[in-house]
Order: structure tokens, then C-alpha cells, then sequence
């Protein structure tokens, strides 16, 4: 009988024991944001003035565009005066529809 007894009161802990592990809240520890995503965050941040960027910031801030492309819009500006729509940068030789969409959040006119 006594034996009978002990073995309830074991059951009943362990059942007790694991309702309590179930019904605790499980929180997942946050993963570590990985490297390529914060530099992703560290280029959508980035803006270019396209009245006062150099060829060379053109080159290494927008997505696309090379050294030639850079020279372009460069020359595109001197010659025709500063933007006055970031749409203008269509009237570049080299720089089309595509390429304007893919950078048309980082670029300003100011």
C-alpha cells in the first residue's frame, strides 16, 4: 500500500514537472544579424548628390555604374548645368531605365 502511495506522489511530480516545462513560455534567443546584412543597411542609407558627386563617388556609391558611366554623368552636367530631376539622369548615354530604378532611393538634387 505504502508503495502504492510513493508511486502516485512520483507521478504526480513528474506530471506537475513537465505541464510546467510545457506552459513555460519558450523565447528563442535572437540570432546575430549576419555581416552582409548590415552592410546591405550600411549601402541603403547611403545618398549621392548627383549636382555634387565626383566621378569616383558616382562609381563606388551607385549600383551599376563604372568608371565610364561615372565620367558621363560628370559631363552630362558640366555641359547642361546641374539636374533638376533625378528622371534626368536618363538623358545620359549609357543610363537607362533599369539602372535608374535600381538607384533611385540613394540619389538627391540638391
Amino acid at each position: 500500500m505504502q508503495n502504492v502511495y510513493v508511486s502516485s506522489l512520483i507521478f504526480a511530480f513528474l506530471t506537475s514537472l513537465s505541464v510546467a516545462t510545457i506552459a513555460a513560455p519558450f523565447t528563442k534567443p535572437e540570432a546575430p544579424i549576419p555581416v552582409t546584412a548590415q552592410v546591405l543597411r550600411a549601402e541603403q542609407s547611403i545618398t549621392v548628390n548627383l549636382n555634387a558627386a565626383d566621378a569616383e563617388t558616382l562609381r563606388r556609391d551607385m549600383f551599376g555604374i563604372g568608371a565610364a558611366k561615372a565620367k558621363a554623368i560628370v559631363a552630362y552636367r558640366e555641359s547642361n548645368g546641374p539636374f533638376k530631376a533625378v528622371d534626368e539622369l536618363l538623358e545620359v548615354k549609357g543610363i537607362g531605365k533599369a539602372l535608374l530604378e535600381k538607384n533611385r532611393d540613394r540619389l538627391v538634387i540638391n
